[in-house]
């Protein structure tokens, strides 16, 4: 009997032994999450699962309500995937919420609650710098609205606020006067009636236009002539969302201080009654290089000024660069290794190849870069670099040229602005600082003015797209 057992025991060891490789195998062939995040913004959300090994997904859309499920193959339900849940915003404008469970042993279920129709993207991306696999999944809107139209909106409401702060200053004003002295004296004379500036209506609501595509059709009282006489400037804080861009000593990072100068930049431009600036990127979300030239492109700007705050090897380097693009050679080895680091922006930002593809047409155009465009490129890059070296250091003393990709649109004066090496200890501290980034938004409206002052910008009709 003891014989007997002991044989049975051998057996079990043996099974047991034959069974522990297979389960060790079916666990490391699952993915670990390393990381998820979320970037929610105007133009789309973005949900980022970034894992040790690559993801597969499959996803359908669902209405009434509207959801888009995910279902991701080799993914086991962890802790570290349902701190999705805590990542959305209540002010996301397309994610109300997010569900997650194990729907078979090998498949985790992300259920997406949408605020709105959504054309979805879901794409990977390969391991590069410091991310390994990610899974992106990016929410677009099924209707966008005509960016040269939001412009418009954006003008006809500060108007509005304006005439209506005009208003009340004037009713104080006249309520003072109305009463009383305290003082006991003869009664005053009536006051005079005054007129008070009627507020201005508010400008009708905006049409949307199919993400594929097709024409706007203007509003009641959509005044053309208003939108022609506009000067458009699009604003590009660089990189932004997954590409932190260059990142200083102490940790500031590039794509914060950037949209900081660019958010400022834009306010005081807007100043102006007759400006009107479009931003690539009003937060933190990432955007394609070829997509910033196209948002410029759409509402036809009469300049386009990409923001930046490099990195060098070494943190000796200093002082702020102005380029413009090249139709040849760089202009020297520094500008060439620029280009081709801020070129790289996609890779890290993240992009769909299958939509960069569909935007083969679009890239082929803006190669032809005309020789009337660096021109001009290269005089606003002149009035810049005036500016800003009269509050800060310079690292060249004239505009350098190079392929940068963001600057290549055929028909807009463009120009990169790199305000500091935030790799530099002290230029790192001066870009931290809200009074020098004051100076330099400065000093960039001025020199935006005094290129329009000696360029003024050409007649043009604006099409609603």
């Amino acid at each position: 009997m003891s014989a007997r057992r002991a044989a049975l025991r051998a057996m079990g060891a043996l099974a047991l032994a034959l069974r522990l490789p297979n389960l060790a195998q079916a666990a490391a062939s699952f993915s670990s999450i390393v990381a998820v995040r979320v970037w929610p913004a105007s133009d789309y959300s973005r949900v980022t699962l970034e894992s040790d090994k690559p993801l597969q997904a499959k996803h359908f859309l669902v209405e009434a309500p509207d959801r888009l499920v995910i279902d991701i193959e080799g993914l086991e339900l962890s802790a570290g995937l349902r701190e999705l849940l805590g990542k959305v915003r209540a002010d996301d404008p397309f994610i109300g919420g997010v569900r997650v469970g194990q729907n078979t042993p090998r498949v985790v279920r992300l259920v997406i609650d949408l605020k709105q129709p959504v054309a979805p993207q879901i794409f990977t991306l390969a391991p590069v710098a410091a991310y390994q696999h990610r899974l992106v999944f990016d929410l677009y809107p099924q209707q966008v609205v005509d960016p040269l139209l939001a412009l418009i909106q954006e003008k006809e409401q500060a108007e509005q606020s304006a005439a209506q702060s005009v208003q009340d200053a004037l009713g104080e004003l006249i309520g003072r006067i109305d009463k009383p002295p305290r003082t006991a004296l003869p009664p005053s004379p009536p006051a005079l009636a005054v007129q008070t500036p009627v507020p201005l209506p508010p400008f009708p609501s905006l049409p949307a236009a199919s993400a594929a595509g097709g024409q706007a059709t203007p509003p009641p009282g959509f005044n053309q002539a208003r939108l022609d006489r506009l000067i458009v400037i699009a604003l590009d804080p660089g990189h932004g969302g997954e590409d932190p861009g260059a990142v200083g000593p102490s940790g500031l990072r590039e794509k914060d201080v950037v949209l900081a100068i660019g958010l400022k930049l834009r306010d005081r431009l807007n100043s102006n009654p007759n400006i009107r600036v479009m931003m690539t990127r009003d937060a933190d979300f990432f955007v394609p290089l070829h997509e910033r030239v196209n948002k410029a492109r759409r509402v036809q700007a009469d300049l386009f000024v990409s923001l930046h705050a490099d990195a060098f090897f070494t943190p000796k380097a200093r002082g702020a660069s102005v380029f413009a693009l090249s139709d040849g050679a760089a202009s020297s080895q520094a500008a060439k290794w620029m280009a081709n680091k801020e070129n790289a922006a996609d890779l890290v930002g993240g992009v769909n190849a299958v939509a960069v593809k569909d935007a083969a047409v679009l890239r082929a155009m803006l190669d032809m870069s005309t020789t009337a465009q660096i021109k001009d490129s290269l005089k606003l890059g002149r009035e810049v670099l005036g500016q800003i070296g009269r509050v800060g250091n310079l690292h060249k003393r004239q505009v350098e040229q190079a392929g940068f990709a963001v600057l290549k649109a055929p028909d807009v004066p463009s120009i990169l602005v790199e305000t500091a090496f935030i790799s530099n200890p002290e230029e790192e501290a001066k870009l931290r600082d809200p009074g020098y980034q004051a100076e330099l938004v400065e000093a960039l409206a001025t020199g935006i003015a005094r290129y329009f002052a000696k360029n003024p910008p050409l007649a043009r009709h604006r099409a609603l797209t």
